[in-house]
């Protein structure tokens, strides 16, 4: 393949897609600031002088600084990888219309837009009769059609034998966790309807809301899905990624998202997995999706599923998917297939050479105590060793060689760490067995030693796949 891109993104989704682009024999480019002039994506490559390819910028954050490099740098494609710009459909218009375009590794900025927008995909999804959590799929500014709906979804919870019914109130132009109240009493709704009212105005500018029920025995499942410009679409099955962290960060994923050694289910959960996929697949289809993306769903302990959200980007945990995935007896390299994809390759292979074996399970290091609510730890970290087995692989941007200290600017993620086995509990004792052998040393500016989440990491793998 023929092509220069640019790295948008740090740490080891960097380095996994420095990884891809070699094995396409594409030249990179890598961009880093201060705080992360020790990280492995950096030291790996040249910041001066002849054939330099990693260049400082003062933010990940501002495309001016990325489009800059890019420019200066004669490339021809970028790539957002997850979080930052990953999912910014106006990145993604800018880096096709601008003078010195980029082709945009990632679906078009249409589909980014539009699935980007929860409220429309919740209204498309429900025009395809693919099931969405009960409530409003368009902003409510009125209180009594808002009470209205809210004793609806009050009533049908009691109706279906919900010990505890209750009601979420959502500022509609609201993300990331902001602006969402419960209602459990419903004397309490117009209260609480009217706090949530002021926030949006005051917050984004919008007072209006949605109305949700409110579920909490479920499990947060995903289909991973692979789509071309082309019109092929295929799936590489589902994982779990119900163990998160009090902030709602994903902590231990598996794959496949259910299975019968771990628990009992109120349903048959191979149909439920069936279902999912193709109500993905369905809405995949509609909206002409045309690269790598992620379908999250919940599953409540009755076996009901609901479309939560689509991640239009690669995710951290798309190695768990690959991990139980064979094409011609190998894992497929997702961050390799996304970038082919996005040059405007086709896929080459249809669904039915794909086959699903075995259990995997992803591992998030990370620094932090767990029993304080997650806080992040910072400090210098003087041994970092994993141990290597053909049934595990480490993604990390943390030296092995020397010293590393963890910058306080971003999170403090350490490593992915992957395992795999011929079944699930197989892969449970090598999950455990795994982080046994791991060492991480290290210590504050105060010399208190190191905290990981490794102990939490091993007590929840016994929760996997469970109610």
């Amino acid at each position: 393949m023929e092509g220069k891109v640019p790295i948008a993104n740090r740490g080891e989704i960097a380095i996994r897609i420095m990884e891809a682009c070699k094995d396409l024999d594409l030249e990179y480019v890598v961009v880093y600031t201060d705080a992360d002039k020790d990280s492995e994506h950096v030291q790996r490559n040249i910041t001066s002088g002849p054939g330099q390819n990693a260049w400082r910028i003062d933010s990940y954050t501002d495309p001016n600084d990325l489009f800059a490099v890019a420019t200066h740098t004669h490339c021809t494609a970028v790539h957002p990888g997850y979080g930052f710009f990953s999912e910014d459909y106006r990145f993604a218009r800018r880096a096709a219309t601008r003078d010195h375009s980029l082709i945009f590794i990632g679906p078009n900025w249409e589909v980014i837009r539009d699935l980007g927008d929860k409220i429309n995909t919740k209204k498309v999804a429900n025009k395809l009769k693919i099931p969405t959590i009960p409530g409003t799929d368009s902003p409510i500014y009125n209180e009594m059609d808002a009470e209205e709906i809210a004793l609806k979804l009050h009533e049908s919870q009691r109706m279906q034998g919900v010990e505890r019914p209750s009601i979420l109130i959502k500022a509609a132009a609201g993300g990331g966790g902001m602006g969402i109240e419960e209602v459990i009493e419903i004397a309490e709704f117009r209260r609480i309807y009217r706090q949530v009212q002021s926030y949006a105005k005051r917050q984004f500018g919008d007072g209006g809301v949605l109305i949700e029920q409110c579920l909490t025995d479920y499990n947060h499942l995903e289909v991973q899905l692979l789509c071309s410009k082309h019109g092929e679409r295929i799936h590489f099955g589902s994982r779990n990624c119900t163990i998160q962290s009090t902030g709602r960060q994903k902590r231990v994923e598996a794959a496949p998202g259910f299975h019968a050694s771990c628990f009992d289910y109120e349903f048959d959960e191979q149909k439920v997995l069936d279902q999912v996929v193709e109500y993905s697949l369905k809405l995949a289809k509609h909206v002409n999706y045309d690269n790598v993306g992620t379908w999250e769903w919940i599953v409540s302990r009755q076996g009901q599923p609901y479309l939560l959200e689509v991640n239009t980007r690669i995710q951290v945990e798309n190695d768990v998917s690959a991990r139980i995935s064979y094409q011609e007896n190998k894992h497929p390299n997702l961050i390799r297939e996304q970038i082919r994809l996005g040059l405007g390759e086709k896929i080459g292979y249809s669904q039915d050479s794909i086959e699903f074996r075995g259990a995997s399970i992803e591992l998030r290091i990370v620094a932090e105590d767990t029993r304080r609510g997650f806080a992040p730890w910072i400090g210098t970290i003087t041994d970092f060793t994993f141990p290597k087995h053909e049934w595990s692989t480490v993604y990390t941007h943390v030296p092995f060689d020397r010293p590393y200290t963890i910058p306080s600017e971003y999170d403090p993620n350490l490593a992915l760490a992957l395992v795999w086995g011929e079944n699930m509990d197989e892969a449970k004792q090598r999950a455990a067995r795994f982080i046994d052998e791991v060492s991480i040393k290290g210590k504050d500016s105060q010399g208190e030693a190191i905290i990981t989440n490794l102990a939490y990491l091993k007590n929840n793998l016994d929760r996997l796949l469970t109610f």
